[in-house]
């Protein structure tokens, strides 16, 4: 009976594990990036600008202060809004928001570059590779700072 006791235990105890593994490796994964780590590159943020002027000022104006319905994109009201969560949440709901008047309409890199420039407006720092995207390479990079910083 005993014996009978353990096998049936046994699938749990490593199930219990497997949760744990998952979890530990879900958290360092999430940890891998930082927007302070220079996650976009300097023409990505310029082409992200003439985009953001064409598609997004009319609302949230040149300035990125917002106006009405439509939220300021820069300082505390960004920062606030995003600092608990991966960047592939902003991609998101940009990409299934806006433009206001039809979402999800312009291509992933357009969003991609559109958010290159909201970032670097909000003083994060540029580095030499693109921010992807793909939004699975996008929930790896979080808004905290480094741990070591």
């Amino acid at each position: 009976m005993k014996t009978s006791m353990a096998i049936r235990a046994h699938p749990l105890i490593v199930g219990i594990g497997i949760g744990v593994l998952l979890v530990t490796v879900t958290g360092l994964l999430a940890a891998a990036a930082s927007v302070w780590d220079g996650v976009y590159t300097e023409e990505q943020a310029s082409r992200g600008q003439a985009l953001y002027e064409k598609e997004c000022a009319g609302c949230h104006l040149s300035t990125l202060q917002g106006e009405g319905l439509a939220p300021g994109l820069v300082a505390d009201a960004f920062t606030y809004r995003w600092q608990d969560g991966p960047v592939s949440d902003l991609f998101v709901v940009i990409k299934m928001t806006m433009p206001a008047d039809r979402p999800s309409t312009l291509q992933d890199q357009e969003y991609a570059d559109i958010i290159a420039y909201l970032l670097k407006k909000n003083n994060y720092p540029s580095g030499s590779r693109e921010l992807s995207r793909n939004q699975a390479d996008l929930k790896e990079i979080g808004f905290k700072k480094p741990a070591d910083e």
